[in-house]
């Protein structure tokens, strides 16, 4: 079992930067593949990134792309989501999720989710 609380999240303005966290509680927590996904409204949820359990490998969504960066420190529990040049259509609740399998780009291929940190950009 693995219990995930994501921060960061807040009211910015296009064109800022954002940096999203993900606390896990687990003593495995490097086993994991860990994903960043979003869910906007009337949306259905998408993935943002996901990361390997060494961080050997990432994933990013074109929407994405070029502007986020995802990292994680295993030696602190922590997933990370940094992103760039925030656009409107970046507003979404934002989720940290974990894995247990091999690393996957859709929602079911994860077993944990956080409870999901709001972002908000202004135009």
């Amino acid at each position: 079992q693995i219990q995930l609380v994501e921060f960061g999240g807040g009211l910015v303005q296009a064109g800022d930067s954002l940096r999203l966290s993900c606390a896990a509680s687990t003593r495995t927590f490097s086993q994991y593949v860990m994903g960043w996904f979003r869910q906007a409204p009337g949306k259905e949820r998408e993935y943002v990134a996901v990361i390997s359990w060494n961080s050997g490998t990432k994933y990013y969504s074109d929407s994405i792309q070029g502007r986020g960066t995802i990292s994680r420190d295993n030696d602190k529990n922590m997933v990370y989501l940094e992103m760039n040049s925030l656009k409107p259509e970046d507003t979404a609740v934002y989720y940290c999720a974990a894995a247990s399998g091999s690393i996957g780009l859709r929602p079911n291929d994860y077993d944990y989710w956080g409870q999901g940190t709001q972002v908000t950009v202004s135009s």
